[in-house]
């Protein structure tokens, strides 16, 4: 596996890990509001600029720590395969 497999494998992995981290927070907050939760910036009556401010500071904060878990499981993975970490930056391969 060289850079360019590890450059699909880390993103396929960020990916999956937001699309995730996107449908729990969604399901979280409307189990706790009651509500679905304000994804549509154009909705200004259905939400207030708090609620909106709120959910997507909760978005951003669970999408960026599951993008973390998922690229360091992934770099796990990759070093378990090859026997050293990944270079993401060299362009040799």
């Amino acid at each position: 596996m060289g850079t360019m497999g590890w450059r699909l494998l880390g993103t396929a992995a960020a990916l999956a890990a937001g699309a995730v981290a996107t449908k729990v927070v969604g399901v979280g907050w409307r189990a706790v509001s009651g509500r679905e939760a304000p994804v549509d910036p154009a909705e200004v009556d259905e939400t207030s600029w708090g609620e909106a401010l709120i959910y997507a500071a909760i978005l951003g904060l669970a999408v960026g720590a599951a993008r973390v878990v998922a690229e360091r499981a992934a770099a796990q993975y990759y070093r378990k395969s090859t026997g050293h970490l990944p270079n993401a930056d060299s362009i040799d391969d």
